[in-house]
């Protein structure tokens, strides 16, 4: 079925129906033609003993709004009070997010190392980040990479846990937790090492939850060397350290 709203192709239908042959056989014929005001004969045929006096095209042209019909046998039918000559709305939940350029995808690595590599270690470190990273440098650079993603997961879990301050700075300064800490201080840092840009590719390793730690959830670690004597749930060994929850 085609449907003819009069606000955009009335004024055509009568120009057209007005210049057309009646013919004895099908009907009349009407359709496209070079411009949008102007019909000439074409596929659509309409047997014109559905032109009566009731349903002529001159009739309908004082309807207020009129949707014309021409159905498949020919007939045409007009549904006054219905066309909608406002461009359709598509509704919001409809529309499809544009793609955002500056989004980064997820870096895929097949082993720790590996993801390592991939990190962008020049890059300016907010006071967060570089307390993890500092973190990491002092409490492990002689680890492997296991080693030092277990102590930054450490510190992570900490901001997490409502047991330790909310934030990573507030964690790695806090009293009397990190030996390497001094007067509320870290020692200076060697930023031109690959110890300091594997602590930073750690970091942001730790931060997006990109590879998980062999002791995952741990709170507390210690050197092997020392014997402190927690009563804690332990997780696990990971070079020269012990992890516990």
């Amino acid at each position: 079925m085609l449907k003819f709203s009069k606000a955009a192709t009335l004024a055509a239908v009568l120009v057209a129906l007005a210049s057309v042959t009646v013919y004895s056989g099908p009907g009349l014929a009407f359709g496209n033609a070079e411009a949008d005001t102007a019909l000439t004969a074409s596929s659509i045929t309409v047997d014109p003993s559905v032109l009566s006096a009731d349903l002529s095209v001159a009739a309908m042209a004082s309807k207020p709004d009129v949707e014309m019909t021409v159905t498949g046998n020919g007939d045409i039918i007009f549904i006054p009070g219905i066309a909608d000559t406002k461009p359709m709305k598509v509704p919001e939940e409809e529309l499809l997010p544009e793609e955002d350029d500056r989004t980064e995808q997820p870096v895929s690595a097949a082993s720790l190392r590996e993801l390592v590599r991939a990190q962008n270690t020049d890059i300016a470190l907010s006071a967060e980040e570089r307390c993890l990273a500092g973190t990491v440098y002092f409490e492990s650079k002689g680890e492997s990479l296991a080693g030092q993603l277990a102590v930054a997961k450490v510190v992570l879990a900490r901001k997490n846990s409502g047991r330790f301050p909310s934030s990573i700075c507030g964690v790695v300064y806090q009293k009397s937790q990190f030996s390497f800490v001094r007067g509320n201080q870290m020692p200076k840092i060697n930023t031109s090492s690959k110890s300091w840009r594997n602590a930073v590719a750690i970091t942001q390793i730790a931060l997006n939850d990109a590879w998980d730690s062999p002791v995952e959830g741990a709170l507390f670690f210690h050197a092997k060397r020392v014997r402190p004597g927690w009563r804690l749930k332990h997780l696990g060994s990971v070079d020269n350290h012990i992890f516990y929850r």
